[in-house]
């Protein structure tokens, strides 16, 4: 069975990561995949932003270099984190929506699972966008383990 884990460098990634490994026999594959999105993001804060002043003082806009070597960064730890625990695991960085290009890739590249965290560092945009678990399991007919 080959596995591929959705990971953000969340603590519901890690879990995810954790369940594959559990999943998985010895002869069973496992791959890691971040989805590189540059986008606009909040440094910080849970209040709504007062005003340009107070959004340009939070806001920032991710380049894609600056995503590609986060992802990469990411990808690393889990692929340690995996080592810790035997298991060697591939490692694959995606560009594009992580919804569509984590469930594309999984198709074609033949994988029979996709493991993914229920909720990611992006928590606020999926409370408003939808999840990215829940895209991949209203998208996909390959089975998906959503960890909480």
């Amino acid at each position: 069975m080959r596995y591929l884990v959705a990971v953000d460098g969340s603590e519901q990634s890690d879990a995810a990561l954790d369940h594959a490994i559990a999943m998985a026999d010895a002869d069973d594959e496992i791959a890691v995949a971040h989805a590189v999105d540059p986008d606009v993001y909040s440094r910080g804060g849970s209040e709504p932003m007062s005003d340009l002043d107070d959004a340009s003082e939070r806001l920032l806009i991710e380049t894609v270099e600056d995503a590609e070597r986060r992802g990469e960064d990411i990808l690393g730890e889990a692929a340690e984190h995996a080592a810790d625990q035997g298991v060697t695991v591939e490692t694959e960085l995606l560009y594009g929506d992580a919804l569509e290009v984590l469930h594309d890739h999984a198709v074609r590249e033949g994988y029979d699972h996709i493991v993914v965290g229920h909720r990611g560092l992006s928590e606020r945009a999926e409370a408003v966008a939808g999840s990215v678990a829940k895209g991949i399991v209203s998208r996909t007919t390959l089975p998906v383990t959503v960890v909480p």
